[in-house]
């Protein structure tokens, strides 16, 4: 017996009516946060390949271009293995389990979730399938050590590029990762930080860790005495253009919901980074006679950099400060910062990362109040300020304790630098046998 065309309509409102009546208890998969989280998964994927392979491509010369992108699609391959078979479960792995009995459990997750152990289809941690929620964490995972290697272009080996940034993302991310978001037992967690999207887990560990490399590394030959300009600001805007979008996706996404406070996460995620790039440029315009595509691109990243850990907490006008201050900060960074200490930044991983993640992790102390226009109910502003400033600070000691040991051993064992010839002929030549273009 069919029903009629009416009846049938009739019976589908219902049931859809029903479903939106319902919310989502705690293990009911909502369709709405699965499908968000989704697309947000692919979003911050393309952030890295290949965004960053393109923005950094762009910055270095012609005879780099193909390094940078191999070292960011190698990074995304390597973060993917270790993130499956033991990184997920040391960074989320809520039942502590060997962790806990060693007292480890507010720094380090347990290992119920190696090789993705108890997790299928029908897994779910809160509205969306767990495996979902690994795979947006993924992607995060891949894009931080990819955010170092702009540090050191062009002048550090392959093989030691990768060693290091395997060993980084197993030592110095997977640990502050879990003190952050490890939920109810981690260390800075407990004490009530704000980290929506990463400054601390992201922007702070990647900019510490790109500093010390930088001088550890040592410059590129000829620097700063010898001009190094892109070979390909087109490629640069381009991948900004892919950053700047897939960012909806790293702080919209974060919230691992389809609601308002996601809607607000990607409507500051887009007026940050349109107010500090004008600041830079602005800024270019009174210092330097004229304002340039490559200080309209930095800024912006800078800007959306800044508002990652506060983009759950701000409203708008905490995002134009936020953008305002990263946006004359981070040109600070970017400029008379690294010309004072001397180090070869080569693609300004320090000035935009380090500095922009630091100023929105503390101004996020802030601009969050209710009476500032942020959502957070009952900041104590003067306390969080300290959380943030300890958790930060935290980071970035550990961070860089990690990164020079690290960075040690790798040259004692197999050596970090390309030689200075290689370093003329260019990393794409030298360490893959290929060239970016047909010359």
């Amino acid at each position: 017996m069919y029903l009629s065309r009416r009846t049938a309509g009739l019976w589908k409102a219902l049931a859809l009516a029903g479903v939106a009546a319902a919310p989502a208890s705690a293990q009911e998969l909502n369709p709405g946060d699965t499908a968000w989280v989704l697309v947000a998964s692919g979003l911050v994927l393309f952030m890295m390949i290949p965004g960053l392979a393109m923005f950094y491509g762009g910055l270095v010369r012609s005879r780099n271009v193909l390094s940078v992108f191999m070292q960011c699609f190698a990074i995304t391959a390597g973060a993917t293995v270790i993130w499956i078979l033991f990184g997920y479960s040391i960074a989320f792995d809520p039942s502590g389990m060997v962790a806990d009995e060693w007292g480890l459990n507010a720094f380090i997750g347990g290992f119920s979730r190696v090789m993705l152990s108890g997790i299928g289809p029908e897994t779910m941690r809160g509205t969306i399938p767990e495996i979902l929620f690994v795979v947006f964490q993924l992607t995060f995972a891949a894009i931080t050590p990819g955010l170092i290697v702009g540090a050191f272009a062009e002048r550090m080996k392959f093989s030691a590029m990768f060693v290091f940034s395997m060993l980084w993302l197993v030592l110095a991310y997977l640990p502050i990762c879990h003190m952050v978001w490890g939920g109810p037992g981690s260390f800075f967690g407990d004490l009530g930080v704000i980290d929506f999207a990463g400054g601390i887990v992201v922007h702070i560990t990647a900019g510490v860790s790109a500093l010390v490399a930088a001088i550890m590394i040592g410059k590129r030959k000829g620097y700063p005495e010898k001009p190094m300009p892109p070979h390909n600001l087109t490629m640069t805007l381009t991948g900004t253009g892919m950053l700047w979008v897939g960012w909806f996706g790293f702080n919209g996404g974060s919230q691992l919901a389809a609601d308002g406070k996601a809607a607000m996460a990607v409507m500051v995620t887009q007026i940050s980074p349109c107010v500090a790039a004008l600041v830079w440029v602005v800024i270019e315009r009174l210092r330097n006679g004229k304002p340039s595509a490559l200080g309209l691109a930095t800024g912006a990243i800078a800007g959306l950099a800044a508002i990652t850990p506060a983009s759950g907490s701000v409203g708008p006008m905490g995002a134009i400060v936020i953008g305002l201050a990263s946006g004359v900060l981070c040109y600070l960074g970017a400029t008379s910062m690294k010309r004072a200490f001397g180090y070869d930044d080569a693609l300004d991983v320090v000035g935009v990362h380090g500095v922009g993640g630091l100023v929105g992790t503390l101004l996020v102390a802030v601009l969050g109040a209710r009476e500032l226009g942020g959502f957070v109910d009952g900041l104590d502003i003067g306390r969080q300020l300290g959380v943030q400033a300890f958790a930060a600070g935290v980071a970035l000691v550990y961070c860089a304790t990690v990164t020079a040991i690290l960075l040690k051993v790798i040259d004692a064992t197999i050596g970090l630098r390309v030689t200075a010839d290689q370093e003329m002929e260019g990393l794409d030549l030298a360490d893959h046998g290929e060239a970016g273009y047909d010359l």
